[in-house]
């Protein structure tokens, strides 16, 4: 079987720009519309907004490699960063560390050049005990063995794609490396998507190519937004559609010629549905935001001011006092007059339908 790499114009690649230029100004009208709503929030919302964007990129990035990190962790880990509230949020383990490291580099500093130096850090960050799951990790290099992309059991193991020999590895990252650093009129929404096509393809690292290449794509976003604020996660929607995604990589990777005319109108097509999804998360913020406006004077103690966000930010299953008591590390008494204290103000009320344990839920007027 003959990959692109292999072929002679290797990485010359070409597309029928008519075709996608219709996909790509929309998508760059909805990300206009998108950073217009996000400036409007202020400072402390955008900067909220941000932290549920990276959140469902660090979750689902590393989701969609079948590796399921913890949310608290992941939410805690970037509240610090970002200079939010992390109070009550779990510690996040070294694992978590590394990929919040890897994503905000990129994005926050997306306009600093790609260097070898750089993406080894990023790896390093990804694997700090040099292992994945049982097995070592050339950690901080390129790859010096061969690379298969397998699927199947043992016996009847199906190979997708065969990368490039290791020795061509540090020659095609430099020729990828210039070409993702130099000016040119190339839209970078383009170049998101050509970027991680190119770089999962040379599949230059033992492992972490994926979340690599997901982050490459993120910088270029950041860099076609001209901001580091962010508003959408592509991760989420490649998740969201990770079989389509993985069968339009085989199918571009397996061509006979270097047109991937496909596989960027799907990306264009998947970058507009994940912008389109974050209308949500700004509907979610904005509520938080009015909320608290309209609350400012309540005297809320710390405790239920954690409850209160918990609930607002989509405090999953119910919310009992005991349920309270352990989140907060308090005794039960005192989860019962937190949440008694905020029944009596209104905020809370018990849920309908009772049973071994009550249970309790924002108010209707709380949320209008």
């Amino acid at each position: 079987m003959q990959y692109i790499h292999q072929l002679p114009e290797w990485p010359a690649f070409t597309w029928q720009a008519h075709a996608l230029e219709p996909l790509l100004g929309q998508v760059r009208h909805q990300q206009g519309h998108l950073l217009g709503r996000l400036d409007a929030l202020g400072f402390e919302p955008r900067t909220e907004a941000t932290w549920r964007t990276l959140t469902l990129d660090v979750l689902k990035s590393s989701e969609i490699e079948g590796e399921l990190l913890p949310p608290e962790s992941v939410r805690s880990s970037l509240a610090r960063r970002l200079g939010l509230d992390a109070g009550g949020l779990a510690s996040a383990d070294r694992r978590v560390e590394g990929l919040v490291d890897l994503l905000l580099d990129a994005t926050r500093s997306y306009d600093q050049p790609l260097t070898s130096e750089r993406l080894f850090s990023w790896h390093g960050a990804l694997f700090p005990a040099g292992r994945s799951g049982l097995h070592r990790v050339l950690v901080g290099a390129w790859r010096t063995g061969s690379m298969q992309v397998v699927s199947g059991a043992m016996g009847r193991e199906r190979v997708h794609f065969e990368a490039p020999a290791a020795e061509l590895v540090a020659a095609q990252m430099q020729k990828f490396l210039d070409w993702f650093n130099a000016p040119g009129p190339l839209d970078a929404v383009l170049k998101a998507g050509i970027a991680h096509l190119w770089f999962v393809t040379i599949h230059p690292f033992d492992d972490g190519n994926g979340r690599i290449a997901r982050a490459l794509a993120d910088q270029q976003l950041a860099r076609a937004d001209a901001s580091a604020q962010r508003g959408y996660s592509m991760s989420a929607q490649i998740q969201a559609e990770r079989n389509t995604y993985y069968q339009l990589l085989e199918q571009t990777q397996q061509r006979d010629d270097l047109d991937i005319t496909a596989w960027l109108r799907w990306f264009l097509e998947c970058l507009g549905r994940a912008i389109a999804a974050a209308e949500q998360t700004l509907v979610t913020v904005l509520a938080k935001a009015q909320f608290w406006a309209a609350h400012a004077a309540q005297p809320f103690n710390e405790r239920q001011r954690q409850l209160l966000n918990r609930l607002l930010d989509g405090f999953e299953g119910k919310l009992t006092s005991s349920k309270w008591a352990k989140l907060v590390k308090c005794s039960q008494d005192t989860a019962g007059r937190d949440i008694q204290g905020l029944v009596d103000q209104g905020v809370l009320a018990k849920a309908p339908g009772g049973g071994r344990s009550t249970s309790y839920g924002l108010t209707s007027t709380t949320l209008q």
